[in-house]
């Protein structure tokens, strides 16, 4: 597979897959875009003319069926993940899902379980792992240098939950639509935090709705009900012994919208950002050692940077590290990206934290 051709379902301009997957994609050798959908002719014209794409459809039936799409890339609305994903699966694709999976832990699971009778490949667009601070972060925990981890504290902001949105904008109010703040910015964090420390032994959760409603201003400032907690807590053990603390709030914070602590017996590592979606934004690294009073800037060597074009900024940079870590697992066999069983994995950890809120009571997850 010298060159893998991609289509992205879900190509408009202005969209996400416009805003990462594809500069992403025109950066990195090895990967070609070969084709886009979209739901509307209109779109697709104008998604072939901005991106240069020869293949634009108006019906994901078509791009599937483009022979020269190897991997598919499903970044619409969640809502539509289960008709579209198991679509790519029948027609034999590896396929690449933006988070969350599915609307549910059913619906995940029943994904999951189909690719796997197909024998596809499947990648979940949990991207955050890649950064190169964290990644960084990741060694020197390994090699010792804070020590034993006996705590962390993660702080951030979901930033777009806030008391004013758009039409276009109103479903991330709703909590049966899949993109809450749960299910988007505090999952992807939560997500990294285990990655880097590991996971959840038991976790005990609050989830608030902060905001009971907000103001949609293109639409003459009509008020809609808002039904998903947008102020999130989970507190809890890692299973290496490890107390955890995380919070998201809905919005911005005018004090700090990004900070992530992490204590050990003989150091500390500070992570930071302007923005709190970890996924998309960059990231500041700190730290402190031994009979160091305070942290200090950390330089991240070039090498954790491998995989991301020079030149790539913002959301496309983490997304272009996955990217080129699934060509190397397509081109040699190998299986370290994330896929549908690992995201079936973070709904049932979702689950956890609705039902530890909802009953009050700890929840035991190792």
């Amino acid at each position: 597979m010298s060159t893998i051709g991609v289509g992205i379902i879900g190509g408009s301009p202005g969209g996400w897959a416009s805003l990462s997957h594809i500069p992403a994609l025109q950066a990195l050798p090895g990967f070609e875009l070969r084709a886009v959908s979209t739901s509307r002719r209109e779109s697709a014209a104008a998604a072939a003319q901005e991106f240069g794409v020869a293949a634009a459809f108006d019906h994901h039936a078509a791009l599937l069926a483009h022979p020269g799409v190897d991997v598919v890339v499903v970044a619409v609305k969640v809502p539509h993940h289960r008709e579209l994903v198991s679509a790519a699966i029948d027609a034999g694709k590896t396929v690449y899902s933006e988070w969350p999976l599915a609307l549910n832990l059913a619906e995940a699971t029943e994904l999951t379980r189909r690719a796997e009778a197909a024998g596809v490949r499947t990648v979940i667009g949990l991207q955050g792992r890649y950064h190169p601070e964290l990644r960084y972060a990741r060694r020197l925990i390994e090699d010792g240098r804070i020590g034993r981890v006996i705590g962390t504290t993660l702080v951030g902001s979901g930033m777009v939950w806030n008391g004013q949105t758009t039409k276009a904008h109103t479903y991330w109010f709703d909590d049966s639509q899949g993109a809450t703040p749960l299910s988007g910015a505090a999952l992807h964090a939560i997500d990294a935090l285990n990655v880097t420390l590991g996971n959840f032994d038991r976790l005990s959760a609050d989830l608030v709705r902060g905001r009971t409603e907000v103001t949609v201003t293109d639409d003459d400032n009509r008020v809609v009900p808002v039904t998903a907690p947008d102020q999130i807590s989970a507190l809890g053990t890692l299973e290496n012994g490890a107390a955890a603390s995380v919070f998201y709030r809905g919005g911005s914070s005018r004090g700090d919208n990004f900070r992530w602590e992490i204590n050990g017996t003989d150091g500390d590592l500070v992570l930071t950002a302007p923005w709190g979606n970890i996924q998309v934004t960059d990231l500041t690294l700190q730290a402190g050692f031994g009979d160091d009073a305070t942290v200090s800037p950390l330089p991240v060597p070039a090498q954790y940077s491998a995989g991301i074009p020079d030149g790539l900024v913002g959301p496309a940079r983490n997304v272009a590290a996955l990217y080129t870590h699934l060509g190397r697992d397509l081109r040699e066999g190998t299986h370290t990206v994330p896929d549908f069983t690992y995201a079936a994995t973070r709904h049932q950890l979702m689950d956890a934290i609705a039902r530890a809120s909802r009953e009050g009571t700890a929840q035991r997850l190792g």
